[in-house]
């Protein structure tokens, strides 16, 4: 299997994510963190799990039980987390994040 590589602004967005979910309901941001890993965990296992997005070469994946979408590219040798999302908010603003 090939790694995954969380950008540093997807990991942000999922600490912040996790920081709000626990303010409303201990154990809530756990949840999400445990959603997110499975969904990590099912995109490392089938990178292609994920749709297409747009006409882009990024790949879009739901986590189960929140409102949130990852965004990510198969590459040659890695899996790139590009986004943590939510999926009602600003839409494609992290379409310029590169690679670090």
């Amino acid at each position: 299997m090939k790694p995954v590589i969380v950008h540093s602004s997807a990991r942000e967005e999922l600490d912040k994510a996790i920081a709000f979910y626990e303010q409303q309901k201990s154990g809530l941001g756990m949840d999400l963190l445990g959603a997110v890993e499975r969904s990590l965990r099912m995109i490392q296992e089938n990178p292609q799990l994920g749709a297409s997005y747009k006409a882009t070469r990024f790949r879009c994946y739901v986590v189960q039980g929140f409102p949130y979408v990852i965004f990510y590219r198969d590459l040659k040798d890695a899996i790139w987390i590009v986004a943590v999302a939510h999926g009602k908010r600003r839409p494609d603003y992290w379409s310029r994040r590169r690679m670090e």
